[in-house]
């Protein structure tokens, strides 16, 4: 049986749902970005993110193909790919008592990947941030 916190990330991820992200998130949550080399710290910017991601990853291609969990946390390997690049990463994924998430830390591999979705994102978070 999945983790709660987990079966609500994998129900808003798949429907690109980022106003459920301010029920499923704690207020204190810490998110670590592949690209970012500092901790993204709290809801408002970890939504961001997160709604940023819904959107790059998140295409016909995008699944999840392995899970692996702990009382508290766990890992999610997923598999997408953008512009003929193959991308595998993971989402390591941690919550509290009251199901929702206190840290999400995504890796990617390979650096063509990386790469790829650094630009892709920075457009994307510089777009969302200029609307407000």
């Amino acid at each position: 049986m999945k983790p709660a916190a987990i079966e609500t990330w994998h129900r808003l991820m798949s429907a690109r749902d980022s106003q459920g992200l301010d029920r499923l998130l704690a207020d204190d949550v810490v998110f670590q970005s592949p690209v970012v080399h500092t901790p993204q710290v709290g809801k408002a910017i970890t939504r961001l993110y997160l709604t940023a991601a819904m959107e790059v990853l998140g295409n016909e291609a995008f699944r999840y193909v392995g899970e692996w969990f702990g009382p508290t946390s766990g890992v999610l390997e997923f598999e997408t790919e953008i512009d003929g690049i193959k991308i595998n990463g993971i989402d390591m994924i941690g919550w509290n008592d009251a199901d929702q998430i206190t840290s999400f830390k995504v890796m990617v591999r390979p650096l063509k990947a990386i790469n790829k979705l650094h630009a892709m994102m920075g457009a994307l978070l510089n777009e969302m941030t200029a609307k407000g």
